[in-house]
């Protein structure tokens, strides 16, 4: 995604470094348990790949970023707290990071995981 184009040349930021940064950001947050997938095709690519940024889409609209967040959290947690807690916090790093306003990020819970002492 271009964020620059000027006299002194372009700033083009690609989607994956955009996913880096929200993956730190979302590892920040308490109850996140792991990364999901949106459905098993593309879970089962991602298996096959080596990217470790699975779980996040990223998309430029009118001149701002929108993500998707695919999470799976830690059973007992309360759901909502911990999605409004990575909306925040993935808004605040990049807009830190990109200086791009950040329109949506959007949370879909994929699933709920015991902790170890609990199993």
């Amino acid at each position: 995604m271009t964020i620059q184009h000027d006299n002194y040349g372009m700033i083009d930021i690609s989607s994956t470094a955009v996913s880096t940064i929200a993956n730190q950001a979302i590892n920040q947050c308490y109850g996140v348990v792991g990364m999901a997938e949106k459905n098993v095709a593309s879970g089962i690519a991602k298996l096959l790949s080596r990217d470790n940024r699975r779980g996040i889409d990223v998309t430029l609209r009118d001149g701002g970023i929108v993500i998707d967040v695919y999470v799976i959290v830690e059973y007992g947690v309360r759901i909502k707290t911990v999605a409004e807690s990575i909306q925040h916090t993935v808004k605040f790093h990049l807009e830190k990071a990109l200086s791009l306003p950040v329109h949506e990020v959007n949370v879909y819970v994929q699933g709920l995981r015991l902790s170890r002492e609990e199993q």
